[in-house]
């Protein structure tokens, strides 16, 4: 019966993905990327709207399964979803031996050859470039250091990782386990320090999915928008579900070589259009270091917003007025256009 259930939603995605109109796009393909296969796929009613790159999370956790949430981006929008190497499609061409260098400086280069496959491929000189929780790390190195590839940075469940002095994600956890009465995980996370870069790869995680599992808005969101949205994903088997999990397990390898990064450091000065948009309530990136990063950022225009009754997911959890947010205040920067059009 489950089966049945899930075959039957998987049709219904499945057609409402459909893309026949006229200028429309719709590409899916591995292509050599730093020297292994990697899968991108291109989806958009209209070549002539802005492109958008899309920079997933996790480590590992590929947006192709949101397809059918997003669907509606896609008639404003070409979208440009990149399964990384460690993540979906990708890791599932060749396993873990397949996968090659697996840390931040390889992402990074991977990002700029993607970028200018699509600039190429699209016919585009710029490309929107949309980041998201892990992946805004790259992201920001990427905007920071690249405006001549992209008309704009868009960062969303936005990571501030700021060279270890920001713990206060870490406290919030401690505060919630304590008040909840989970001393056994209390004393784990304790043990553990504040001090994320002297944890493991398996310790990263572990505190990854304890955060998650505290706060009752970010599981909720995990069992309903993303578990849903691996079960019923019209463009996975239930083997590629399995190696979906697999690549995240083995990308999280990524996670501790980001905690040492200082983003003021780096640099706060971005020669693009530069927004930020958090989930009000996101416990695993909180809305006050991104608000903060923000106010000390000089860009040409830039803008910060926050959307109700979102955790981390945010704009899977509210793809409408993750949109809304896109159409009012990127597309008109990009474009040229007055909001609306």
């Amino acid at each position: 019966m489950l089966l049945t259930y899930r075959a039957l939603k998987r049709r219904a995605h499945a057609k409402s993905l459909r893309i026949t109109t006229p200028n429309g796009v719709d590409e899916s393909s591995y292509v050599r990327i730093g020297g292994i296969d990697q899968w991108i796929s291109v989806r958009g009613d209209d070549r002539t709207n802005p492109v958008i790159l899309e920079v997933h999370g996790g480590p590992g956790a590929s947006n192709l399964i949101h397809v059918p949430r997003t669907r509606a981006w896609e008639r404003h929008f070409t979208i440009v979803r990149w399964d990384m190497r460690g993540a979906g499609k990708t890791f599932a061409a060749g396993g873990p031996e397949a996968q090659g260098e697996m840390t931040l400086d390889r992402l990074h280069q991977d990002a700029l050859e993607v970028t200018d496959h699509i600039r190429a491929r699209l016919g585009v000189d710029k490309v929107v470039l949309l980041a998201n929780s892990f992946g805004s790390v790259t992201g920001l190195r990427l905007a920071r250091d690249h405006p001549e590839r992209y008309s704009a940075y868009v960062g969303t469940d936005q990571n501030i990782v700021g060279g270890g002095r920001d713990t206060s994600a870490y406290e919030a956890l401690l505060a919630r386990l304590e008040k909840a009465g989970r001393k056994k995980d209390l004393a784990k996370m304790a043990a553990m320090g504040p001090d994320h870069s002297a944890w493991s790869a398996h310790m990263w995680a572990e505190y990854s999915k304890t955060v998650v599992t505290t706060d009752p808005l970010t599981y909720d969101t995990m069992k309903t928008v993303i578990i849903r949205s691996l079960w019923f994903s019209p463009l996975h088997t239930l083997r590629d579900l399995r190696t979906y999990l697999k690549g995240m397990t083995f990308s999280e390898q990524l996670g501790p070589q980001a905690t040492t990064i200082d983003e003021r450091a780096e640099g706060t000065v971005f020669r693009l259009p530069f927004f930020l948009f958090q989930g009000d309530s996101d416990v695993l990136t909180p809305p006050e270091p991104a608000r903060r990063f923000y106010e000390e950022v000089t860009a040409p225009v830039k803008d910060f917003a926050l959307i109700p009754e979102a955790a981390h997911f945010a704009s899977f959890r509210h793809p409408d007025r993750f949109l809304d947010l896109l159409l009012k205040k990127v597309r008109p920067v990009v474009t040229g256009e007055p909001v609306g059009r």
